[in-house]
């Protein structure tokens, strides 16, 4: 069986690919409770928000797929799996049925600014044992910061 290789220290790759997994986490749950909110937010604002979350689910899924070969470069095997999803996210869960539109922005306004958080703490953490991994979940967080910005300037 073929494995691959890192150039990391066992240490600074634990620590990397730990943060890889939860980033990976964050992102699928992301993109998975964003698409249940599109199909089911009702209200006057309806189709801007319906827009906009397809945006955030399509950056989502893409920093996800990032987010994955990173952690498999690094000789890792990223979790993606729905049972592991599930088990490990600390996404708030958007609630089954119609959502008013306002909800809809108070809900992932916060899950934003939560993921937001736990990517900086990732970013820190990875500083000095990965800097390659630390300049992706930067460029990832800048990007959740915006859609959060956005998301907030609705209240």
């Amino acid at each position: 069986m073929t494995s691959i290789s890192s150039p990391l220290s066992p240490d600074n790759k634990k620590i990397a690919t730990d943060c890889l997994q939860g980033a990976l986490i964050d992102l699928i749950d992301l993109s998975l409770e964003g698409k249940q909110a599109h199909w089911n937010v009702i209200g006057r604002h309806f189709r801007s928000i319906h827009l906009q979350l397809d945006d955030v689910v399509d950056f989502a899924r893409e920093s996800a797929d990032l987010v994955a070969e990173r952690a498999v470069a690094l000789g890792a095997n990223p979790d993606g799996r729905p049972g592991t999803v599930a088990r490990d996210s600390h996404v708030t869960r958007v609630d089954s049925g119609y959502i008013e539109d306002g909800k809809v922005i108070a809900i992932f306004t916060d899950v934003l600014e939560s993921i937001t958080r736990r990517m900086r703490e990732r970013i820190d953490a990875t500083e000095k044992a990965d800097p390659v991994t630390q300049d992706l979940l930067i460029g990832i967080t800048r990007d959740l910061e915006k859609h959060h910005w956005m998301m907030q300037a609705q209240r």
